[in-house]
Parts: C-alpha cells; structure tokens; sequence
C-alpha cells in the first residue's frame, strides 16, 4: 500500500508540475484576450459535464462495487460487471456527445451569456466547444478504467493518465499552435487527442493486468441496477459542486472581456497549494474519524479533527497570507511573458488576491465534512453545500460591476466562509467537535504569527517597490515570508510538525 501511496503521489506531483508549466505557456501564447476567453469557456464543459455525469457520480458507485465483486467472486466475475458497465458508460456518454454537439450554440447561449453579444468570442467558443466536447467520452471511459487498475492494485497507468493531457497540451502550443492560423484550435484538439491517448494507457495496462474484455454488452444486470441506484447522491452532490462552477463561468463571461482568462490563471494558481494540503489533509482524516467513531472513541475523533484542524491552518495560513500580499508578484513571476503583459499580471493578481482569502476555510472544509461523513451524515453537508451555492451566487451578482474580475473570487471566498462556519457551528452544537487545550493554546500563536508574516512582506513591498518583480525579488519575498512565520510561530511553539507528519503517514498507509 505504501508503495502504491509513493507511486500516486509521485506520478500526481508530475502532474502538477507540468499542468502549471502548461498553463505558463497557455499565458504565453494566449495572454487574456478573446481567444483566451473562448478557450476556457469550451475546456470548461467537457470537464462539467464529465464531473456532473461520468468520473464523479458514477465512479463513486463504481469503484466500490466492483472492488466488492472482484474480492468475492473473482477476476471473471469483475471482467463481466467492467464489460457491462463499459457499454452503459459508452452509451450513455456518446448520446451526451452527440446532444453537445448538435446544441452546442444553445448550451452556451446558457454558460457563456456574456460572449452572446460579441459575435467573435461566441463563434470561436462554439468551435472550440465542438473540438473538445468529444474529450468528454474519452476521458470518462479512462475514469472508469482507472477505476478497475485501482480495485486491481495498479496504481501507476491511472496515475500517469493526467500526465498525458498535460504533455499532449504543452506539444500543441510548442509544435502545432505556430502552424495554425488561431492557436486556441491548437489547443482544443491537443485536449480531444489527450483523452485518446490517457484512453488507450490504461486499456493497455488492464490488458497487462490480465483482464481480457471480450464485446461489452449493453444490459441492466442487477449489478448495473444497484450501481444506478447508489449514484443517485453522489449525482446530487457533484450537480450542487459544478453548478457553483458553472455560476462563476457564467458571471465571467459577462464581465469585461478578459476576465475569464483572469480569474482562470488567479484560480489555476491558488490551486496549487490548496490541493496539495487539503487533499493530504481531508484523504487521512476520513478513515482515521471513520474508525475512531466505529469504536466508540469519540475523545480520539476530536482530537484527531484537533490536529487536523491546527495542521491545515497551519500550512493554509502562510500560502493564504503569501498569496494575498504579493499577489502581484507571484503573478508577474509565473506569467508576464509572451502575450501576458503586466497590466494583466495587476488584475490576476487582485482576484488571485481575492482567491487566497479563502484557502484556509476551503481547506477546513475538507476538515470538518469528515465529522459528518464518518457518522453516516451525508445530508448536512449537502444542504450547507445548496446554501453556499446560492449564497455565492448573490455576491457574484453584488460585486460583479464595482468589482469586476475580483468579484467572483471573493464571493467563492466569502461563501468558502459561510460553509466552513456553518459545518463548524453544528458539529459543535452536537458535540461532535470542541476545541481541547492544545488547540486553544496553539491557534492564536499561529494567527500572530501570521499577522508578523503579513507585516514583513508588506514591509519589503514598501521598501524595495518594483514594477514589474524579478525572480530574485520574488524568492526575497519567500524568504522573508518563511523566515517571519515559522520563526516566531517555532518560537511560540505554536506549530505541531510533528503530528502533521503522522498525518501524512497515515495518508500513506490508508
């Protein structure tokens, strides 16, 4: 297990690696202008639609279900559910395809209101949409096929898949985008290509893994049926998730133009280190509250949520301030080159800004759903997870005309707020959570040492000014900010590096 831990994690940090040298070159090469714009929107729904109907709801009633039969009735029971499966997925997702294909200008007359009006960007957005929607079928089929290589325990052709879509991204814009009239066409069909390739991966590696498919058949065996049912939730909840996403697409496109490239580049960004620590954080917690609850260890549950709490806080407090203060910087170091001026890099930088508010209540939401997934609550997050949707969908409609591009960040931060207040307030109020010594002690140390951490970067910004920030001012700024919160946080012994580290151990061995 700790070896299939060590093989996903190293094939997904090469992921994110190149993911964030991909989307350095897309600024490159497409800066925030109305190719941009158009290529986010059409990239934004094939992924939608795959998390709304394929690898989200489906996938969480798959994989269980087939690691079940694979471990009670054998590989040639596990191959015929796979092969049922494969045709209801494919079925079900070409019809998808070819619905999106025929309505396409309809779906964005939907999702993309505000290119409507601008015949340019709503032309290239539909002809993008056409390219990569079909990415949609592909990529979906590869979740599923993932899904048997983890049940089998091979880990590495399902981890490596992302990879793909990232290397196939990176050779349209340096290969084929110079030889094409609009690079975003480049772009598009590198998306549809990539899900071939991730595609044919892992249809590789289960072959390798033994499992040999024969001719799918496309029929409703009581497996199938008890599959269908168990999605029934989990659809729910991915349609509240992409319908905040599909909020924040929507409000995007009726700004001024270049504000989705914007707030795509300020997200892609503050998601760098809030997947690394709210995954970490939210994948160990689970099982850990999961069985303390089981045996009845209630103490052991708060706790283990205490020092959760402290840990994510802990690392989601620095990156939250470093984000926030030097915004400008970080997107001037990562960004400003090709067709991505500074000018862009100061309005990335305000809604990047706006974004990192929220990183640490994002993350806690991660924390505290656990305490109410672990006693078999799956309802209480799901209708604060509604309000919080239709919450962010006010803001978004207050603060998009005075705000502008900022305004869907700080509403996705606020309403983070509000959820992760609300999750806290009743898990308290039913006494499954209170904060013990330890935590009372330690939190408000790690909040001063965050204040010392914001006052020592706002004080550099103010002695050393750039207009346009250097690598080396950049890593200045990293130093100061490391160097004035760990050390008085260190100082105050408000850190516990050592139960973050327990937490990480346990991540790999679960």
């Amino acid at each position: 297990m700790i070896r299939g831990a060590f093989t996903v994690g190293a094939w997904t940090m090469a992921s994110r690696v190149l993911g964030f040298v991909r989307d350095i070159l897309i600024a490159a090469v497409l800066g925030t202008g109305p190719v941009a714009d158009a290529f986010f929107v059409a990239l934004r729904l094939p992924n939608l639609f795959r998390r709304l109907f394929g690898e989200g709801a489906f996938n969480a009633a798959f994989v269980p279900a087939i690691s079940t039969i694979l471990h009670k009735q054998g590989l040639r029971a596990a191959t015929d559910f796979a092969e049922e499966a494969t045709a209801v997925m494919a079925f079900w997702l070409g019809g998808i395809t070819i619905i999106g294909e025929i309505f396409m200008p309809w779906l964005l007359y939907v999702l993309a209101p505000g290119f409507a009006g601008h015949g340019g960007r709503f032309d290239l957005a539909v002809g993008m949409s056409r390219v990569m929607f079909p990415y949609l079928f592909f990529i979906c089929l590869t979740a599923l096929f993932s899904g048997v290589l983890n049940a089998m325990s091979r880990f590495a052709a399902a981890a490596a898949a992302p990879v793909l879509f990232n290397l196939f991204m990176i050779a349209a814009m340096l290969w084929l985008a110079p030889y094409t009239r609009n690079p975003g066409y480049a772009l598009a069909w590198g998306v549809t290509v990539s899900g071939v390739a991730q595609l044919a991966l892992v249809l590789w590696a289960i072959r390798r893994a033994g499992m040999r498919f024969t001719r799918p058949k496309l029929r409703f065996s009581p497996h199938i049926r008890q599959m269908f049912r168990r999605m029934a939730p989990a659809l729910v909840g991915a349609g509240v998730t992409q319908l905040n996403v599909s909020i924040d697409i929507i409000i995007g496109t009726l700004l001024p133009a270049g504000s989705v490239s914007i707030l795509y580049y300020a997200d892609r960004v503050n998601q760098l280190p809030l997947g690394v620590i709210a995954t970490a954080a939210g994948t160990a917690l689970l099982p850990a509250v999961t069985r303390n609850i089981a045996l009845g260890e209630e103490a052991e549950a708060n706790t283990a949520l205490n020092r959760a709490f402290e840990s994510v806080l802990m690392l989601t407090l620095p990156a939250a301030i470093g984000l926030s203060v030097a915004a400008k910087a970080v997107m001037d170091v990562a960004f400003v080159r090709g067709a991505f001026s500074a000018h862009d890099a100061v309005l990335a930088g305000r809604s990047l800004a706006a974004f990192a508010l929220g990183l640490p209540v994002f993350a806690l939401i991660k924390i505290f759903t656990p305490g109410f997934y672990a006693r078999g609550d799956t309802v209480t997050p799901l209708k604060i997870g509604i309000f919080a949707v239709l919450l962010n969908l006010g803001l978004n409609l207050l603060f998009m005309h005075p705000l502008k591009a900022v305004g869907p960040a700080l509403a996705t931060s606020l309403s983070s707020a509000c959820n992760a207040l609300l999750l806290f307030w009743l898990l308290r109020r039913r006494g499954h959570f209170r904060f013990d010594a330890l935590s009372r002690r330690r939190i408000p140390r790690i909040l001063l040492a965050g204040v010392v951490m914001a006052a020592a970067l706002w004080g550099v910004q103010r002695l050393l000014p750039q207009s346009v920030a250097s690598l080396p001012y950049f890593l200045l700024l990293v130093v100061v900010g490391a160097l004035f919160y760990f050390g008085p946080g260190l100082a105050l012994k408000a850190f516990d590096l050592a139960g973050f580290l327990g937490l990480l151990r346990r991540r790999k061995r679960g």
